[in-house]
């Protein structure tokens, strides 16, 4: 799934294509992206044609269009979800599910999802944060993050650290891939409970996370195949500069050891056993 470089990405990518630009028609092509639409498909078309979009916002892991009447456009990407910006007489990308004509006949807006967990609809009087994201914490780039009360909110809960760190309601837009990254360069293994870390090493790995994504976002975020592009199609890069997620058995860039991959929820986690070593259990 798209983490926040990857959203962030897109979000650049779409601020510069359909900023200022108006709406003429929507079609769609598979109405089951529009199933969080509580009009259903005609009545996305008929709500979003005619209004001009007005920005590109993000919050974690959503995107937004906040349109010129105090609305909005909201979508969720899911594990396949594009954006791609083409000309009219351009094929359309594979799995295209609904295109935005806009009324300068310039480029379209079109929206693929190959795996279908993706999500777009219409919020009411959402153009300066949807109601249905109220829900979303801030995320480590949000210049409103109030980052001392979110310490205090990771060290008080009793779960593993990585399950706090993907849980979107307490920091949002880190996913498995950044959560991997930022806890190797932390040296925490990633079922350490959070209120057995201290305040400064809670801090060392927000800063871990806020440094690893500020890089993959100078890259273009990370693709491992073609589910992840900008909205020109092109792929991101910093899956070249990974130290920890998808290199197992491969040496850890510190100290030599093979990383690990374990199995986390349905997921997995990547770690080095001599950098990361597991907590001990109370009475060790």
């Amino acid at each position: 799934m798209p983490e926040l470089p990857e959203v962030e990405v897109v979000r650049r990518g779409l601020e510069t294509a359909v900023s200022h630009r108006t709406i003429a028609a929507v079609r769609v092509l598979d109405p089951r992206v529009l199933r969080r639409h509580v009009g259903g498909p005609d009545d996305f078309a008929t709500t979003a044609a005619g209004r001009t979009v007005q920005a590109v916002r993000r919050r974690g892991k959503y995107l937004w269009l906040p349109l010129a009447d105090g609305d909005a456009v909201v979508a969720h990407l899911g594990m396949s979800g594009q954006f791609r910006v083409d000309d009219p007489g351009q094929p359309l990308p594979a799995h295209c599910r609904v295109v935005l004509r806009f009324a300068d006949d310039g480029p379209e807006l079109r929206y693929a999802d190959q795996r279908m967990f993706g999500s777009l609809w219409v919020a009411a009087d959402g153009a300066a944060g949807p109601a249905e994201l109220a829900h979303i914490a801030a995320d480590l780039f949000d210049p409103e993050l109030d980052r001392a009360t979110l310490v205090r909110s990771i060290r008080s809960r009793r779960s593993g650290i990585k399950r706090v760190l993907l849980n979107q309601e307490v920091v949002s837009g880190i996913g498995n891939i950044y959560a991997d990254e930022a806890l190797w360069t932390a040296k925490i293994h990633y079922d350490t409970p959070a209120n057995r870390l201290s305040a400064p090493r809670v801090n060392l790995l927000l800063d871990a996370a806020t440094a690893v994504m500020s890089a993959a976002l100078a890259e273009g975020g990370t693709s491992f195949d073609a589910l992840y592009v900008n909205v020109n199609g092109s792929s991101g890069y910093f899956g070249r500069s990974l130290a920890a997620y998808g290199r197992a058995d491969l040496p850890c860039l510190r100290c030599g050891t093979p990383i690990v991959r374990e199995a986390f929820t349905n997921r997995s986690s990547y770690r080095c056993p001599r950098c990361q070593p597991r907590p001990r259990v109370a009475g060790e």
